[in-house]
């Protein structure tokens, strides 16, 4: 994408809700590494006027968009022009123009998988993972994860009939199976990420503790206390590492702020900068 930045970045992130989200701050911080200008509002729109939203938002010379809930299928649907991974995704979470030509990318599954591999340490070549919950979420980090090379993955679902649709949907990546929450312990898992909503409502999954071992990885896409149930059976039942996805997301926003800017941000500098805003009384 090549655009003269000299007048500053007008982005947003476009969601309903949306006034919990980090992104504003993220973006923020990106901006400030390379002294560029930024106007990044919240923008909370609800889903019949997405469609007349981003029509507008184009007409206002908008520089890009983050996309999140529930907006993501739509946007997809919207765009004249997809990413690979977006369209293999079926969701969006990253809007810009080319003319009057609207492209979208999907930037979450590669913000998982950089988050894992280069804050947490944690290898994937060769991993069983299990991803709880079938919805757009786990769809977009099927695909990343695949492609890291790990060595099979398990879709655990309330719904067995959604776990084995969505894997027949990404069979001929890689290795890919699923089952119902309640047979989840019979495989045994290195990294058990949790896909679902759940700790928004303050629940996690019906699992047995007996999914997690001494060597297992958990973690929850969600940040902040939507992800604290989950994590806290994890640390429970004795996880070797419980970890949250506020790096995820400040690693797909990093690779969104490269698309539309060419520029590559210190993220592991961000990240610390968040946490220890999240210390703060």
């Amino acid at each position: 994408m090549s655009q003269d930045w000299g007048a500053g970045l007008r982005l947003g992130v476009v969601g309903h809700p949306v006034e919990h989200s980090r992104s504003p701050r993220i973006h923020e911080l990106f901006a400030k590494q390379f002294g560029l200008p930024l106007e990044y509002p919240l923008f909370d729109v609800l889903p019949a006027d997405f469609a007349a939203f981003v029509k507008h938002r184009e007409e206002a010379h908008q520089s890009g968009m983050n996309v999140t809930l529930p907006h993501k299928q739509a946007a997809h649907a919207l765009c004249e022009v997809l990413t690979d991974r977006a369209w293999q995704a079926g969701a969006v979470n990253t809007l810009w123009w080319e003319g009057h030509v609207l492209h979208g990318d999907n930037t979450d599954g590669i913000g998982l998988v950089r988050d894992l591999t280069l804050h947490q340490g944690v290898e994937l070549k060769g991993k069983r993972i299990m991803v709880v919950g079938a919805g757009g979420a786990c769809r977009g980090i099927l695909g990343p994860l695949l492609n890291a090379g790990v060595s099979s993955i398990i879709i655990s679902n309330r719904s067995t009939d959604r776990a084995r649709a969505l894997a027949e949907v990404f069979a001929e990546e890689g290795e890919l199976g699923w089952c119902g929450l309640e047979q989840a312990h019979q495989h045994s898992v290195d990294l058990l990420i949790n896909a679902t909503s759940c700790g928004h409502r303050g629940s996690f999954p019906e699992l047995s503790g007996d999914l997690v071992g001494a060597d297992t990885v958990c973690y929850d896409l969600s940040y902040g206390p939507a992800a604290l149930p989950f994590l806290d059976w994890a640390t429970k039942n004795g996880a070797r590492m419980a970890v949250d996805g506020l790096g995820m997301l400040v690693e797909q926003a990093a690779e969104s702020f490269h698309t539309w800017t060419g520029l590559k941000p210190d993220t592991k500098a961000v990240l610390g900068t968040l946490r220890e805003e999240s210390l703060r009384p």
